[in-house]
């Protein structure tokens, strides 16, 4: 169809930078020609190979054609859940990472301050985020705020955890938009547990 190649399979999609129309045209459910046409009139915009007329189109490129015209996305996607745990203490992002990465259901970043989980939320999108309340440089409301603003993070749920908050600190970080509180010391397994149970995941899926 139209000369192109088509040669990688839904399986790579998660992990793949550059596309073929051909493979464009398979995530998005729609024929190789509409393809085609969208990146010839610039609705969708890529790269011609040198010294041929094929097309390629990068990830983010397509992934932003998608949303603009209300394609889901879910095909481009690892099929695990993103997780990202913002915390200080290195010993409990040790631990949770180490869990999360074994249950082989959740895909893992982690920030120990405010302005690293900002870039962070922009970059991998977390499905989950597990907040401290208190960091070195803001505090959770802060960070719940930022998260609620974002459109397209509207389904993001916050896990917020901390030892030292009072009642009324928990009320105002409802209202920042925390999905549930979890007081610290916690249980790995619960939290792991309440991720799952937030993010819509089958506690049958869990591996191991």
């Amino acid at each position: 169809m139209g000369g192109e190649e088509n040669n990688s399979s839904p399986a790579n999609w998660a992990s793949k930078k550059i596309f073929t129309t051909g493979e464009a045209a398979e995530v998005c459910k729609v024929s190789q020609q509409t393809i085609i046409r969208c990146f010839d009139s610039g609705r969708l915009t890529g790269f011609r190979v040198p010294g041929s007329k094929f097309r390629r189109i990068p990830r983010e490129e397509l992934i932003r054609f998608m949303r603009e015209n209300d394609i889901p996305t879910s095909a481009l996607e690892s099929g695990r859940t993103r997780v990202l745990i913002v915390e200080d203490d290195p010993e409990i992002i040790d631990i949770l990472t180490e869990v999360l990465d074994r249950d082989g259901r959740f895909e893992v970043r982690a920030a120990n301050n405010g302005y690293d989980a900002g870039l962070l939320t922009e970059s991998f999108k977390p499905n989950v985020v597990i907040l401290d309340y208190l960091l070195p440089d803001i505090n959770g409301n802060i960070v719940c705020r930022r998260i609620r603003e974002r459109d397209d993070m509207a389904g993001t749920k916050i896990i917020c955890v901390s030892g030292v908050v009072r009642d009324e600190e928990i009320k105002g970080l409802m209202r920042s938009g925390m999905d549930e509180f979890i007081k610290k010391p916690f249980d790995v397994d619960f939290l792991i547990l309440r991720i799952a149970t937030l993010a819509g995941l089958a506690a049958a899926t869990r591996a191991g």
